[in-house]
């Protein structure tokens, strides 16, 4: 019999869920990427990596064709963003289910997504478009600080920094524009007026809403989250009028296939989208959901590229939580210690650690900064918190200074 396979273009973040999932459903997955040395975790899981150019359509194309020869490949996808324009053309090229490369690649260039957002009537910041220093103080001037700043392609927080007088403007700028921010495209930066208020994300798949989350940021000026909390606690008119707002985001943007997040602020003007992602929430956002609802985002994501039917019901109604580790300090990890106790208190789905000991810390204010994260569910908001720091509290991660942080 012909092997089945999940062709993964690329696999951080959510990766080794979509593996375990593909496995879980008789595929055998199989990465292709430019360095498969980044993802020892596929082996785990008997998969395969190829190495492969993952910058080049052609090169992608050829090597489908070379596996499609002992292979079935039943579907094709990414857990990363800023693939998945390229997983979109693979698709149609072998006629298999995919999102529409076109729209894909209009909502990661920010830039261009604020205009259709606009243009569909959507509530977002104030917003310019620069290229250079002169232009984005003038832009800093005209829409008022305090401004964000942000590169016009990227994810994570990458690069993103709340800047709330001239001088940080000035700053940011450099890191920007001076060689120490990797760019993925021509510099285009874009100055934001800082929309105040709670966080909240709804999670999507097609045009369906699974739900509605809520998250703790760390303090300005870095966009660092800190912890997660789903579903969110909002009043029926609330959660109406975000969904309302995420349905008029997918006509604008003209998604609507396969899943996609939204991230906005309640201002004192009601919802405002910050940026629309067409792709899943990153870890532990899947889990989270699975935890609260009983839903596997990953799975269904799986079964709509392979051509099967999907499964959004939900089983459950609990409260779950997730608190990230991130350190406060820049140093030395010298140990990190207490997870299996962590994992074994009542209530606790989750307890994941990234970093191992004796690692060098340093911060970078992005999605990078977390070690590990905790997550616990139950019936009730109060019983949940409890176990979440019960768990957390048994985990020992101290940080020394180390000399050649200047400390």
């Amino acid at each position: 019999m012909t092997r089945r396979v999940l062709i993964m273009v690329e696999g951080a973040s959510n990766g080794p869920l979509f593996v375990q999932a593909a496995r879980r459903l008789g595929l055998h997955p199989i990465v292709l990427s430019s360095d498969p040395a980044r993802y020892d975790y596929v082996s785990t899981e008997n998969g395969e990596t190829v190495r492969v150019d993952t910058s080049d359509i052609n090169a992608l194309i050829r090597q489908c064709y070379r596996l499609r020869e002992s292979c079935d490949i039943a579907g094709i996808t990414s857990s990363l963003e800023s693939f998945y324009a390229t997983v979109g053309k693979l698709c149609r090229h072998f006629g298999l289910p995919g999102p529409n490369p076109s729209s894909i690649e209009r909502c990661c260039d920010k830039a261009a997504q604020r205009q259709l957002l606009a243009e569909a009537g959507v509530p977002i910041p104030a917003y310019r478009v620069a290229v250079n220093a002169t232009e984005i103080n003038d832009a800093a001037v005209e829409i008022g600080l305090p401004v964000i700043l942000k590169p016009g392609v990227g994810s994570g927080s990458s690069g993103v920094r709340l800047c709330r007088d001239p001088d940080e403007v000035a700053e940011h700028t450099t890191y920007l524009l001076g060689g120490k921010h990797i760019w993925r495209s021509s510099p285009r930066i874009l100055v934001e007026e800082f929309a105040q208020g709670p966080y909240y994300w709804a999670d999507i798949m097609g045009d369906q809403i699974i739900g509605i989350g809520t998250a703790d940021l760390g303090p300005p000026p870095h966009f660092v989250f800190r912890g997660y909390t789903y579903p969110a606690r909002l009043t029926d008119e609330e959660r109406q009028r975000i969904a309302d707002v995420c349905l008029s985001c997918l006509q604008g943007l003209s998604l609507g296939w396969g899943p996609m997040n939204v991230e906005l602020r309640w201002t004192k003007h009601g919802p405002v989208v910050i940026e629309v992602n067409p792709r899943l929430a990153g870890t532990p956002i899947p889990q989270l959901i699975q935890a609260a609802y009983g839903v596997d985002l990953v799975t269904t994501h799986i079964k709509l590229v392979t051509g099967e039917e999907r499964d959004l019901r939900k089983t459950q109604s609990y409260i779950a939580r997730a608190q990230l580790l991130v350190p406060d300090r820049d140093g030395i990890l010298e140990r990190i210690e207490g997870a299996g106790r962590a994992a074994a208190e009542p209530g606790i789905v989750e307890v994941k650690l990234f970093t191992e000991p004796k690692t060098l810390i340093v911060r970078r204010g992005d999605y990078r900064d977390c070690i590990g994260h905790v997550i616990a569910a139950s019936r009730g908001c109060a019983q949940t918190e409890a176990a979440l720091q019960r768990a957390v509290g048994f985990i020992d991660w101290p940080i020394t200074p180390h000399p050649a942080l200047g400390e």
